[in-house]
């Protein structure tokens, strides 16, 4: 019976993505009908092209391909990236309130932002990164600060070729504690910068293009390739650090590379979508109240629900106060924060690792 249960759960979450993704992509100030979004995209696959009229009206094909799909698929892959990070770090750090922020990986990414949008204010500075790449810009400079704080993260928690849980998510919290002081000082000083940063930091898809959904893919694909892999070994950590020690478990290894792992997507999708919170933490929750604590089953749960999850709550962003924007990060606090309180107070004997 439990397995029927599980079978439906995972039937239900892909027919849900599959109407999301559609339906989100229709959605938008400009009224272009579901049968025309679909036809769209459609006639973009090999095999459907040559059978589909292209008889929509002028303009909405550019719409679609260039405006509203990338965000989507981008919203879809945060939330799917960010879903199996906070997975990742709840097992293997066995904390309940553990989730993509937690060790400071978003600040520093935050940092890198600001600073790359500081240095644009500045003329002599500015010509000089214009000859980059786009794709070395913003999430470039993103992308380098989330992997410089996890650097030191890790190396002031390393006690003895050890990282302690406990100290790992103690050195998160003092370096994430003082990255937003140099966020919040790098505002002050930015002058006309600091709206940009403001809203960048508060996370959204409203710059989503798809250079930006070539940046994240290979990190979901890899780094989802990689967490899956090691699976079986979060279930037996989930037993303790020694117990797994004693099963065979290679802890201090496997805790390095999902931690890596965790954290590169986490500072992928800072990098391209800015500080986007409760999604990493509130999804596994839900997924493992389904689910179970199975880590097999738990994070392909987690994934698909975190996509569809976050493709919603943009939708939320950008039609609430339409045609102006809520930054999603806003949106996400509003509506996970009461949410997370509900299933504390009506599950919190099932929050078990």
């Amino acid at each position: 019976m439990r397995n029927k249960k599980k079978i439906a759960f995972f039937t239900i979450l892909i027919l849900a993505l599959i109407f999301t993704f559609g339906t989100v992509t229709a959605i938008g100030v400009a009224e272009i009908s579901y049968r025309d979004t679909y036809r769209i995209i459609a006639s973009r696959l090999p095999f459907l092209s040559n059978v589909i009229d292209a008889n929509w009206a002028q303009g909405h094909e550019a719409i679609i391909m260039n405006l509203r799909l990338p965000r989507t698929l981008l919203s879809i892959m945060v939330g799917a990236a960010l879903s199996m990070a906070g997975t990742t770090y709840q097992g293997l750090l066995r904390n309940p309130l553990a989730d993509p922020f937690t060790i400071g990986v978003s600040s520093g990414a935050a940092v890198g932002a600001s600073l790359y949008l500081l240095i644009q204010e500045q003329e002599l500075l500015a010509g000089l990164f214009r000859t980059l790449p786009e794709l070395i810009g913003l999430p470039g400079f993103s992308f380098a600060g989330g992997i410089l704080a996890l650097a030191i993260v890790y190396s002031l928690a390393r006690v003895g070729g050890r990282v302690p849980p406990v100290t790992l998510l103690l050195a998160g919290v003092v370096v994430s504690s003082f990255l937003s002081a140099v966020i919040s000082f790098i505002m002050i000083i930015s002058g006309e910068s600091m709206q940009g940063i403001f809203f960048w930091i508060s996370g959204g898809f409203n710059l989503a293009g798809w250079q930006h959904v070539t940046i994240l893919f290979p990190y979901l694909l890899a780094g989802g390739i990689v967490i899956y892999f090691f699976a079986r070994d979060l279930n037996i950590i989930l037993l303790g650090e020694e117990s797994a020690t004693y099963l065979g478990i290679p802890v201090e290894q496997v805790k390095k590379i999902l931690l890596v792992t965790a954290s590169l997507l986490t500072a992928a999708c800072v990098s391209v979508s800015g500080m986007i919170g409760f999604v990493g933490l509130i999804v596994p929750h839900a997924a493992r109240l389904i689910l179970g604590p199975d880590h097999r089953l738990l994070l392909p749960g987690a994934l698909l629900l975190g996509g569809i999850v976050l493709a919603w709550m943009d939708v939320l962003a950008r039609t609430m106060l339409s045609p102006a924007e809520i930054p999603v990060g806003v949106v996400t606090a509003f509506v996970g924060a009461p949410f997370f309180l509900i299933l504390l107070k009506q599950k919190r004997d099932e929050f078990y690792f």
